[in-house]
């Protein structure tokens, strides 16, 4: 048992043997893992520590003195407190009989100690990603029969599913409206509204269309069978039947539609890069263009990153944000030199065209549906607190939060760089200016942010990081350095 991957760590795993050898063996490597290990030395004392605390996975042997490890595996899936808690068994008998034995009684999955050298890591690591994958969806039970719901319903809950149940299709599709179903179990002969009307209205909404659907009928003429597969149903199941049956249809259709998702994932990913790897290069034409500007993407990105860290984003939203930013300014690809590198001051004519640039960046990234998260920063991030900005004039809240993150990155950069019309400020004097235009030119929560960080803001690019700043070098309210409106309506970002 060489392979001991990271995901252990933090989980809670029980094992059961009456061999001490054999506890201390298995104890050893998945603590080396991190993982948290109880040993109990047969099933009386497995099941009393079971019910007493909660477990991630329970391995135990079968043959055990006060109680066998299948008489434990029944008990253990009888109580509600530890029916979904997986069980591996790991026992030296290995005959076919043993086996079904071991999965009658509700074990996820059967290893021989003779493969357990070999498999049993890899084992775990397979049980617990199908169980946290199964305790996170919900299946939607349709059936006229309390019996059957209820009888789906406990069998769906031992493996960890999540239940939620109608009499006929017409609640069914009321249960829609609130819930979003990972499957749809549904029987075919109901009052209101049958099963091949419920079929085809939930394939004629295309929110709910991509829902794997299963019917389960005591019908077992083939016609009606594969008029329900043309209707869009992915499985027929006749009743009565199997509950182990209905479980691992169940299971093998999500794990279809995970593969699917995953494999679509990675063609989006694929796509992304490669459409960031020429986004890149534009933007590198872009700055190449300019020395002034040149990292400008990269510094304003690292600020906006931080401020979205402090605000305590998830890191799905620190990453986008940290995209929008290298991104914010690819409009300028569109802007004339002779404006864009103008060193004097901006006629009305030329600051229109420059005030385009947002809507030029937003216009080249928008036919790529995997970065459409980041438009509003590149559409958004020259607009005003006070509604006085560009290019659609909003005002306060009514902004992007990440293009009012951008903006205070933006800001902050184009004021300490030296550009064609001005050299760039001294930290002190930017910090100041950028706190006097809270609530008018840029979001108050973000400055507020922005100047709480104990951060050293000067010159920087992503390969300098920016070093913390000493609690008396914040700016104070006092003595503030205001940016004329004269020098605000040209300042170019």
């Amino acid at each position: 048992m060489t392979h001991t991957p990271t995901f252990l760590k933090k989980l809670r795993i029980l094992i059961v043997d009456d061999s001490a050898v054999v506890r201390g063996v298995l104890a050893k490597e998945l603590l080396r893992s991190g993982v948290e290990v109880t040993q109990a030395e047969n099933g009386q004392q497995a099941l009393d520590i079971a019910l007493c605390k909660e477990f991630d996975l329970i391995i135990t042997d079968v043959e055990m003195p006060c109680m066998n490890g299948i008489e434990l595996c029944r008990r253990l899936k009888s109580n509600p407190r530890t029916q979904q808690t997986p069980i591996v068994i790991l026992s030296s008998l290995d005959s076919e009989e043993d086996i079904k034995k071991g999965y009658k009684a509700g074990a996820v999955t059967y290893i021989t100690k003779a493969q357990a050298k070999e498999s049993l890591i890899e084992t775990i690591e397979t049980v617990l990603q199908k169980t946290t994958f199964q305790r996170g969806r919900t299946i939607l039970v349709v059936d006229d029969s309390s019996t059957v719901r209820t009888l789906v319903e406990k069998g769906l809950k031992e493996v960890g599913f999540k239940v939620v149940k109608a009499e006929n299709g017409r609640l069914a599709l009321d249960v829609l409206k609130r819930e979003h179903p990972d499957l749809i179990l549904s029987d075919i002969d109901m009052p209101e509204m049958n099963g091949e009307e419920f079929c085809q209205a939930v394939h004629a909404d295309p929110q709910l269309g991509a829902i794997p659907f299963v019917v389960m009928s005591a019908n077992d003429d083939r016609p009606i069978m594969r008029r329900m597969l043309q209707l869009g149903a992915d499985a027929y199941l006749v009743k009565p039947f199997n509950i182990d049956q209905l479980v691992i249809t169940v299971e093998k259709l999500l794990s279809d539609k995970l593969l699917i998702l995953h494999k679509e994932k990675e063609r989006l990913e694929t796509e992304q890069k490669l459409i960031l790897a020429s986004i890149t290069s534009l933007c590198c034409a872009l700055e190449a263009r300019d020395s002034y500007t040149r990292g400008h993407s990269e510094a304003v990105s690292y600020i906006a990153t931080r401020i979205a860290m402090e605000m305590g984003m998830s890191q799905e939203e620190v990453d986008l944000v940290k995209l929008g930013g290298k991104l914010h300014d690819l409009g300028k690809i569109g802007v004339l030199d002779s404006v864009l590198l103008k060193p004097g001051k901006l006629s009305d004519d030329e600051f229109a065209i420059i005030k385009r640039h947002p809507v030029i960046g937003a216009d080249i990234l928008r036919p790529v549906p995997s970065l459409a998260k980041i438009l509003p920063i590149v559409l958004h991030h020259h607009e005003r607190f006070d509604g006085k900005g560009y290019p659609q004039g909003l005002k306060g809240e009514d902004i992007p939060l990440w293009a009012r993150i951008t903006a205070v990155g933006d800001t902050y950069h184009a004021l300490t760089s030296d550009r064609p019309y001005r050299k760039g400020m001294d930290r002190d004097e930017a910090l100041q200016i950028i706190e006097s235009v809270s609530g008018s030119q840029l979001c108050p929560a973000c400055v507020d942010v922005f100047l709480k960080m104990e951060l050293w803001l000067g010159d920087h690019s992503a390969e300098e990081p920016i070093q913390p700043c000493p609690e008396e070098e914040k700016p104070s309210r006092e003595n503030l350095i205001v940016l004329p409106n004269a020098r605000a309506a040209r300042t170019r970002t």
